[in-house]
């Protein structure tokens, strides 16, 4: 009887074996899996990374692209709406960067070079602003500037008749200001970790103040942070949708934004799909422009080795940069959202806050009406498939970025950061170009693949570093054990950084379900979402519901990515 027990040799002494008979094979392999087992496996995942690359993000801006050319320039540069619109977009842009980005150094100094006791909490405190959508923060300024808002309330009891309008083209820099700092914040703070100590010590050795070695050394070591941090915040005013809306729109005052929205929405415009494209050419021409910049910027710096940092003694110049920095977060923070609440929790507008006119019947209509219901479901579901899908295809970018060598690896790597550069009213543009072609338009599914294009870089970005991180030794014991590069890669790699894998999914949750500028644009009969639904309702005068619905989403948003964050900070051991 013939033993066929597997020896030691595996297969291959199996068949080797002289006492197995010639008649008996071993079941050969199908060529495909021989194909995904070998080393063509790396080549279909870059193919199919490059396939859904191309399919989400290429395709898009292509089509804005060849139906801006078609719009005629000449009528559209002497158009009085455009240019006017184009100068209200530069300027509030650039003045509200520039604001942002001296906060940003302010604060970054502050927590940087300061020790003092609550230090997290009032960090925390001072990022409010950039948990919580923009068009959110607009509304909860507007329940605090109102004409029947608490401040001009108080004012009137002073005897002063004059009240205060957050509404107009200062109301919009003011908002977008608010908004964008925290951006110039972290940015200026990563940069001023990056100071070598050892610099800044030499310099005190020699006799200069704390504050000559800020002004002679620190500042202008972290000034391409700075410089990033100005490019950003605009990139970011520049692509704004809901604060212009919500605040310019009312006093007339417009924005490129809300100039295609506006015309998109028009039943008078019977074709502006031209006009609207070119002036998406326009701001995207102006947001890669920063974006090179920047990138430019940050490759020309070289950081040197950095000694432990000393930071300041608190003394008085501490304690006041503390209490002036409370003050802020209490007035910029604090008291807008509690205005939102109090308007929440109130039966109509202008009705004093007393514990007799407090009402649940606007947080209870919020979260059962048809339309809060059909928004939440849908940005629910849009979020999470959104959530998964930019997972699995940055899991891929990532991947190929990390552990190949090919030529086409920077343009994967342009392409796939480079939504994170565009407005979101130029991704809406593409897609309302495209969906047509594919039988999408008016359906869910054009404003999934859009998230799917806006969002995919923060799980490129999540995984840049954790990847860099994890040695390939694993892979090549996984590999030199039988597996193939590609099993090796995913089954090694991938299962180390899936936690991280995870927490960019959620950030692409928490970011997608309360987004405003795709959805309104591409919103359709039945796939309204959360965004839109409180846009729709403050537009409608329901300002209490709407403020109801808004303060859901803003405590959700802000416990939420405050965890995200906190996670993600103690896997990173800060």
């Amino acid at each position: 009887m013939i033993d066929t027990k597997p020896t030691p040799g595996g297969i291959a002494s199996e068949i080797s074996d002289p006492t197995i008979p010639a008649s008996v094979s071993p079941i050969p392999t199908p060529r495909w899996r021989q194909r995904i087992n070998g080393t063509d496996g790396l080549r279909l995942l870059r193919v199919a990374v490059l396939l859904g690359l191309a399919g989400v993000v290429v395709v898009p801006i292509v089509a804005t692209i060849v139906m801006g050319s078609r719009a005629d320039f000449a009528a559209l540069l002497t158009d009085p709406a455009v240019y006017d619109a184009t100068r209200n977009s530069l300027v509030s842009s650039a003045v509200s960067a520039l604001a942002a980005t001296a906060l940003g150094v302010g604060f970054a100094v502050v927590f940087e070079r300061f020790r003092f006791s609550g230090q997290n909490l009032l960090r925390w405190f001072l990022l409010i602003p950039f948990l919580i959508p923009p068009f959110i923060g607009a509304m909860s300024w507007m329940a605090l500037l109102g004409v029947n808002g608490p401040a001009n309330q108080l004012l009137s009891q002073l005897g002063i008749d004059q009240s205060f309008s957050i509404f107009g083209g200062t109301g919009v820099i003011f908002l977008l200001t608010i908004h964008s700092y925290p951006i110039a914040y972290l940015v200026i703070s990563a940069a001023i970790r990056q100071v070598p100590g050892n610099l800044e010590e030499a310099a005190r050795m020699s006799g200069a103040s704390n504050w000559t070695v800020l002004r002679t050394v620190t500042l202008p070591l972290i000034r391409p942070g700075v410089t990033a941090a100005f490019m950003l915040t605009f990139v970011s005013s520049l692509s704004d949708f809901g604060i212009p809306a919500l605040i310019g729109l009312p006093e007339r005052y417009t924005t490129l934004t809300t100039l295609v929205y506006r015309q998109l929405s028009s039943p008078s415009s019977s074709n502006p799909l031209p006009e609207v494209s070119a002036i998406s050419m326009v701001l995207m021409a102006v947001a890669l422009v920063a974006l090179l910049a920047q990138r430019g910027r940050a490759q020309s710096t070289q950081i040197m080795a950095s000694g432990s940092t000393r930071h300041y003694q608190t003394g008085v110049l501490g304690s006041v940069a503390m209490v002036l920095t409370w003050l802020w977060v209490i007035v910029v923070s604090i008291l807008p959202l509690l205005a939102l609440a109090s308007q929440a929790l109130l039966p109509a507008p202008g009705v004093p806050l007393t514990l007799e006119n407090i009402t649940l019947d606007n947080i209870i209509t919020a979260v059962t009406s048809p339309t809060a219901v059909t928004g939440i479901q849908n940005s629910v579901m849009l979020a999470a498939g959104a959530a998964v899908i930019t997972a699995l295809l940055g899991l891929g970018v990532a991947l190929l970025l990390a552990r190949s060598n090919h030529p086409v690896n920077p343009s994967i790597d342009v392409v796939a950061n480079l939504p994170q550069a565009l407005p979101g009213l130029v991704i809406a543009v593409g897609w309302l170009l495209v969906a047509p072609a594919l039988g999408i338009f008016n359906t869910p599914v054009v404003i999934l693949v859009a998230y799917v294009m806006a969002f995919l870089a923060l799980v490129v970005q999540q995984l840049r570093g954790p990847l860099a991180s994890v040695s390939a030794t694993l892979e090549e014991a996984a590999t030199i054990s039988g597996a193939s590069r590609l099993r090796a890669i995913i089954g090694v790699t991938g299962r180390i950084v899936a936690p991280v894998v995870v927490t960019g999914a959620v950030m692409v949750f928490l970011t997608a379900v309360r987004e405003l500028t795709i959805s309104i644009l591409l919103v359709a009969p039945g796939s309204q979402t959360l965004g839109v639904a409180i846009f729709n309702l403050q537009q409608a005068g329901n300002y209490n519901a709407a403020s109801a619905l808004a303060l859901i989403v803003a405590i959700v948003g802000i416990a939420g990515l405050s965890i995200t964050a906190a996670v993600t900070s103690k896997r990173q051991g800060k």
